[in-house]
């Protein structure tokens, strides 16, 4: 994992409450990146360029310097550059600004780890304790075009959705949810081994409490994010939020305390028929997120393609708002191809809200001009050849 401590800061450690900003990036072995150095201002970055230029594999590499497999939740493997020699490993270093202060922030393949491939994190040239890590410094929110159908995707996906904007209200939510799936695991291990109850109950409890504390999490998320829609004016759509599942149903009801045992007793319950089929029938990792268009009454998987996207923009603008009241600081806003579905008013409407947020977003496009109204305000780039070139930016008719 690289490190950019020998490159010229040029910088000071912000004061609290700064807005988070990736001050320098460093790529080498990543997807059509052979090797990439390069250093931005805090306020908004615009990347454009041909298909296939490596617009979204840049954002890819700054949505890594968050937990998670990244804005398109590629395989570690795949993240390595194609024609990377033999034993050289992908990585991403970044020099950020945080309500922490400044740091530096490097990630990648471990090397050796071919045959099981692991993601090392560090901070400051030290190991980071795994990825939760990385949400204490920085908070990233993205858009892409491969989430424009979000609403009438799988429940999984708009799970790891939300879990991302609850992880950026709350830094811990990353861990939790990491324990859960790990107790997740532990048990069905102990199941596939037909081990004594003994053993079961013992883990069936963990995971009981882990998914409690997730599901928790969660619901705040939702209810927060359900305020600030309903406050929102402008063009976007107002959108409703509601949690579907069995333990956000108990949780809703009754003490948490008393959930942990009732789910406790589910999975017990279940163990024969989890057995069989490798998975728990109950749990956190079972919710889903529904989303209506509270103005046309109208569920968001049944709007059109443009509603789908406004609803999306507003969520994540909201869960932007509210990250920057929350925690003192605006998140990193990823916006790939946003433009698309979008007419004028509203393509103008968000670069100005976004702007308004006072971070630093970044916004790709084939043209530049499709983000004119940030003219003077924002660092536009030219992507082409695995390099970037200051570009001037012409109006768009």
């Amino acid at each position: 994992v690289p490190s950019l401590a020998a490159a010229p800061r040029g910088c000071v450690a912000p004061a609290p409450g700064a807005a988070m900003a990736v001050r320098a990036l460093r790529l080498s072995e990543f997807r059509n990146y052979r090797a990439l150095r390069h250093e931005f201002a805090r306020g908004p970055v615009v990347l454009s360029g041909p298909n296939g230029a490596g617009k979204t594999n840049l954002l890819e590499a700054v949505s890594l310097l968050a937990p998670g497999r990244g804005l398109r939740g590629a395989r570690l493997a795949d993240l390595r550059r194609r024609a990377a020699p033999p034993g050289a490993e992908w990585a991403v270093a970044a020099r950020i600004d945080s309500p922490l202060g400044a740091a530096d922030i490097g990630t990648g393949g471990e090397p050796g780890a071919a045959a099981a491939p692991r993601r090392a994190v560090r901070i400051d040239g030290r190991p980071a304790r795994g990825q939760a890590a990385l949400a204490e410094r920085l908070a990233v929110v993205w858009l892409t075009p491969a989430m424009d159908r979000l609403f009438a995707d799988s429940p999984s996906r708009r799970r790891d959705f939300l879990d991302r904007l609850a992880s950026g209200l709350e830094p811990r939510h990353a861990g939790a949810l990491a324990a859960y799936e790990k107790a997740a695991r532990a048990r069905q291990r102990l199941l596939a081994d037909g081990a004594e109850a003994a053993w079961l109950d013992a883990a069936e409890e963990t995971m009981a409490a882990r998914g409690v504390a997730v599901a928790a999490t969660r619901a705040q998320a939702v209810e927060r994010l359900s305020a600030a829609l309903r406050l929102a004016d402008g063009p976007f759509p107002r959108a409703g939020l509601a949690l579907v599942g069995a333990l956000d149903d108990w949780l809703a009801a009754m003490p948490a305390v008393d959930v942990e045992q009732r789910f406790a007793a589910a999975l017990r319950e279940s163990r024969a028929r989890d057995r069989e089929s490798g998975g728990a029938a109950v749990g956190a990792h079972r919710a889903d997120l529904a989303v209506e268009d509270i103005d046309r009454g109208a569920p968001a998987a049944q709007c059109s393609t443009g509603e789908q996207k406004a609803l999306l923009i507003a969520i994540v603008l909201a869960a932007a708002r509210l990250h920057t009241a929350r925690r003192g600081a605006a998140p990193l806003l990823l916006l790939d191809e946003v433009a698309a579905h979008l007419d004028s008013r509203r393509r103008a409407a968000l670069v100005e809200a976004a702007a308004a947020l006072g971070g630093q977003v970044w916004l790709t496009g084939a043209e530049a001009g499709l983000f004119d109204a940030l003219a003077g305000r924002a660092q536009f780039l030219a992507v082409g050849d695995g390099r970037l070139r200051p570009t001037a930016v012409a109006r768009w008719a």
